[in-house]
């Protein structure tokens, strides 16, 4: 079966819930959208969210004059050799991981969909349903204690916390969200850049009776071996996402002495399944666990990284909330969400989801 056509376009779409991170708020967000038609009349789908701020790479480079570069790459290629069509166009799209992203899941999805398997099916799903963690944004204490309150009475179990704007804050939104969701919620925290090695040890010794789980990215990548002033103790429940994009980051941070205990692996800063599944391998390797993360995304990446993160053995964590927030999408299915916890439709062929 060769791949007939390729469609490929962009949509703004609202969040629901505007949010702030240390660097930029959000209320809105873009994302960019690959259909693959093949000959036997099946499709594949792909999306991206391109972050300049994380991965550096601008909407307006992906969204210019692309259709016919990728039409020449694509079309008439035998679905049958995806992995290899997949190689070229990472040594072409290497500085547009979004991009990538979503051309190598839709090449995934009309495979998958040419043999009819799920994509679950075809990584190998072993591993047990996870609860996803749901995201507070930076906000004051009252919001955020509101927010946790909420979270809690939809059954979700895990809240992820965006802190690193201001430490005191910070301090104090940790334990009073605590004291609102009980003992029984998990908190984890993601810094996102905003601690050097004093603060984030301050942060550290006042909230140990908050419980926190682990810590996503306390510092920024440029001073990543100031991470190694830590005890190894904390150094195991710190989590690298800026400073862990490809498999040579992975390799990178493996030989410098194992500055994080976890890795964050999202497709949007990798560039797809592809280099995703070998980031997993050094993790599996060096017995680093595994947390899979997201921008804001549609079902379409979110179901993708599901359906691996659960094939992979060094899997703890999934942080897959990016669609949960979407005013709209432009597709359905992916997986079933109940109670905080993410189903893999395993009974659907490819990624499981549908163009609305």
């Amino acid at each position: 079966m060769k791949i007939s056509k390729v469609s490929y376009w962009k949509e703004d779409m609202k969040l629901t819930r505007p949010y702030a991170v240390t660097y930029v708020m959000h209320d809105s967000v873009q994302n960019i959208f690959v259909r693959l038609d093949g000959s036997d009349g099946s499709y594949g789908l792909g999306a991206g969210s391109p972050s300049e701020h994380v991965a550096g790479e601008r909407m307006d480079d992906n969204c210019e004059n692309r259709i016919p570069e990728i039409e020449e790459l694509l079309i008439g290629k035998d679905i049958r050799s995806f992995k290899n069509i997949i190689v070229q166009l990472a040594l072409i799209y290497h500085d547009k991981p979004a991009l990538l992203a979503a051309l190598d899941m839709a090449l995934h999805d009309l495979f998958c969909k040419h043999i009819d398997i799920s994509i679950g099916s075809y990584f190998g799903v072993r591993l047990a349903p996870i609860p996803t963690s749901i995201t507070i944004g930076i906000k004051n204490v009252e919001e955020t204690v509101e927010e946790g309150i909420e979270y809690k009475d939809r059954n979700f179990k895990i809240i992820k916390l965006k802190i690193g704007q201001s430490i005191e804050e910070d301090i104090e939104r940790s334990i009073k969200l605590r004291e609102a969701v009980g003992k029984d919620m998990i908190i984890r925290v993601d810094a996102n850049q905003g601690y050097n090695v004093d603060k984030f040890e301050q942060y550290l010794k006042e909230t140990n009776v908050a419980n926190i789980e682990f810590f996503e990215q306390p510092m920024k990548p440029a001073v990543v071996h100031d991470m190694l002033q830590l005890s190894s103790e904390v150094r195991e429940i710190c989590a690298a996402d800026e400073d862990l994009h490809k498999h040579k980051d992975a390799l990178r941070l493996v030989k410098m002495g194992r500055p994080f205990g976890i890795f964050n692996i999202k497709l949007m800063k990798c560039g797809g399944l592809t280099e995703a599944g070998r980031i997993a391998d050094v993790a599996h390797t060096e017995n680093i666990e595994l947390m899979w993360g997201c921008m804001d995304e549609s079902v379409i990446s979110i179901s993708a990284s599901l359906n691996i993160a659960l094939a992979c053995d060094a899997t703890r964590y999934l942080d897959l909330d990016g669609s949960l927030d979407l005013a709209s999408d432009v597709a359905s299915g992916g997986f079933k969400l109940e109670n905080g916890i993410l189903y893999p439709l395993l009974d659907k062929a490819g990624l499981g989801v549908e163009l609305l």
